[in-house]
């Protein structure tokens, strides 16, 4: 997890400590405070819904699934394959835990996964919906298999002692439509906490903390317990998961989200071993994107971030941030403001509602405000993002639930 200071370049050194100095006297939500160049990562955070579907094998095979308990095991198991392409790939790629880039307002990322022997595409629709607080919406189907997941997140995050606290708001609804019924069903997915840990020796990893839980519509339900070193085991990043219908527990698993666990108890058959291979999503090539999609609009900071050219970083990143900060400016003048282009917001989601009622987890709100996909054809969508500013890409239809048939 790092040495001492073994991810500071000697000439960053000076602006961590005042970096960490800094973190020590803030109160309330970092999402707004200014990292050092050399600790923020190249992507955007609007790029992260695609971690949801990086094994878009599993996503198309929930609906494949044989009875109602099956299809639930599977959703839980889709779900734990998410999380460590999630919470750990800039650990692998970057050698720690990297601030992401704070998407501005309006800003797109599109993209998909190939149709692979059958299983069908899937596609992902990514849009920030919100700048304070920072919130971004997703949508991603594959049409075939009749899975369909709706959702969106945002962070509010503090520090305590040594540690940053994030705590994700927001939640996820999946879609599927057995193979077997042609029955719809639904699944509230709520999202987990976070703790990034290494932060005074500037080698920050993530670990996951508390609970989250799934719920599905068909009255089965799973409760995730994530602990980290020194509670289950010696290791970090584990977890125990209940799977229940009603108040019976159906199964357990337990294990490493970053790597094996399985049924029942660490002697029992392996669940899932988090060392398969992830597919990376397709993306256009930049020359191809519009102004609003996240590569175009990053790419002068990413290259300064990969390059270790800080400087040149930081000055592009200014350079939008006040754009941005100008354009909220010219809203509040003229009266008028900022129109999503492809979600529309609700103040209180009935599927939610419904779902979270169900749920044994009454820490939850028994209501959430949500982000409903307006349904445009993909197809449509990259073509009104490539004309240029993407100012067609949420021309069209109106509000509609997402229907994975």
């Amino acid at each position: 997890m790092g040495s001492k200071g073994a991810d500071v370049p000697q000439d960053q050194k000076a602006g961590w400590a005042s970096f960490i100095k800094s973190l020590a006297h803030m109160t309330g939500d970092l999402s707004s405070m200014t990292a050092p160049p050399f600790i923020l990562s190249p992507t955007s955070l609007t790029e992260f819904p695609a971690y949801w579907a990086e094994h878009p094998e599993l996503f198309a095979d929930i609906s494949e699934g044989e009875t109602e308990e099956d299809r639930m095991e599977r959703v839980l198991l889709w779900f734990i394959a998410t999380l460590k392409g999630q919470y750990t790939t800039r650990n692998e790629k970057m050698g720690s835990e990297k601030k992401p880039l704070n998407p501005v307002l309006g800003e797109l990322f599109y993209g998909s996964w190939p149709d692979v022997e059958g299983r069908g595409e899937t596609i992902l629709v990514s849009e920030q919906v919100s700048h304070h607080p920072p919130i971004t919406a997703y949508y991603i189907e594959n049409k075939k298999a009749g899975v369909a997941l709706q959702g969106h997140s945002g962070q509010k995050t503090s520090f305590s002692g040594t540690s940053i606290h994030v705590k994700q708001s927001g939640h996820a609804l999946l879609y599927v439509t057995p193979k077997k019924t042609g029955k719809q069903e639904m699944y509230l997915i709520t999202l987990p906490k976070l703790r990034i840990d290494g932060i005074v020796w500037g080698s920050p990893y993530i670990e996951l903390t508390d609970s989250s839980a799934i719920q599905s519509s068909t009255g089965y339900g799973a409760q995730i317990d994530y602990k980290g070193k020194g509670y289950f085991s010696g290791k970090a990043h584990m977890f125990k998961a209940k799977m229940t219908k009603g108040s019976r527990t159906v199964q357990t698993f337990e294990g490493e989200w970053t790597g094996v666990s399985y049924v029942g108890s660490t002697k029992g058959p392996v669940f899932y071993d988090a060392d398969t291979p992830k597919e990376e999503i397709t993306v256009r090539p930049i020359t191809e994107q519009g102004q609003w999609e996240s590569r175009f609009l990053w790419q002068k900071v990413a290259n300064g971030i990969r390059g270790g050219d800080f400087e040149t970083a930081g000055r592009e990143k200014s350079l939008i941030e006040n754009e941005q900060r100008q354009r909220r400016k010219d809203e509040v003048a003229e009266g008028t403001s900022w129109k999503l282009w492809n979600f529309e917001h609700v103040d209180s989601d009935p599927e939610f509602q419904k779902l979270v009622a169900m749920m044994n987890d009454k820490t939850q709100p028994t209501t959430e405000d949500a982000y409903v996909y307006r349904g445009h054809h993909y197809q449509q969508l990259l073509a009104g993002a490539g004309a240029g500013a993407g100012a067609t890409a949420g021309a069209g239809a109106g509000a509609s639930a997402p229907v994975a048939a």
